[in-house]
């Protein structure tokens, strides 16, 4: 993803500079001060992804993004609270307040990235629809950051603060909720069967009473949701 990043003070730009270069699939298109000169890059060269700071000075971040026809994915990246309703209104992906950690930046990244895959042209398979927009999250797991493709996810599992994403190549564990990883997974293609199982729909292969079959792997459905997994899966 192509990403601009606005903000007048330069601890804030350096901050997401550094974030950014951790995380394989972002390109920055410019860290910029002034949101004039923003305004021209928007209008001139293609952005997925801006990050943008409310207050700045000659023209506010909101005020900015009220004057693009077609803006990107938008995280607003500001010091207050009292911007949230109106940044939402502006459809932002994400609203973080400052000071913000890795983690939490992650989690707006792939918020973008889950919107953009949901924005895809209709009429395309499922598998077709995450090859052609290689679709990924990036974590950080065993100490370092990685791709995970959703096409090779068969189930996450949930351990409290943390979650285990089930890969064809192996198992990742995260510091993440479970909640969070319902909403960047691809409606659709994930669905959440039980409290402390999402599970890939293209995975299952058969259901025994309240177990899904996901090849040689047994997950539980609960009562609540096993009418819905019934309808939409079988």
């Amino acid at each position: 993803m192509r990403v601009l990043c606005v903000d007048d003070e330069y601890l804030a730009l350096q901050l997401l500079k550094e974030f950014i270069s951790q995380v394989p699939d972002l390109e920055p298109v410019g860290f910029l001060k002034s949101p004039i000169e923003a305004l021209k890059v928007l209008q001139e060269q293609t952005v997925d992804l801006l990050f943008l700071d409310i207050q700045m000075p000659t023209l506010a971040g909101n005020n900015l993004l009220k004057a693009l026809p077609h803006p990107p994915q938008t995280v607003f990246t500001t010091a207050y609270a009292d911007y949230a309703t109106e940044a939402f209104d502006l459809d932002a992906v994400d609203y973080l307040l400052k000071p913000f950690s890795f983690e939490r930046f992650l989690k707006a990244v792939n918020k973008a990235r889950n919107a953009m895959a949901s924005k895809a042209p209709s009429g395309i398979g499922a598998q077709q629809l995450l090859e052609g927009t290689k679709d990924y999250m990036a974590v950080k797991a065993d100490g370092k950051m990685r791709k995970i493709w959703f096409r090779e996810i068969r189930y996450v599992e949930g351990l409290k603060e943390y979650v285990r994403i089930h890969c064809e190549e192996g198992k990742y564990v995260v510091l993440e909720r479970m909640k969070t990883l319902e909403e960047i997974l691809p409606k659709g293609h994930f669905m959440r069967v039980h409290k402390s199982y999402i599970i890939a729909c293209n995975r299952v292969t058969g259901l025994e009473g309240n177990m899904l079959e996901l090849g040689a792997d047994r997950i539980p459905v609960s009562r609540a949701k096993r009418e819905e997994v019934v309808k939409l899966l079988f």
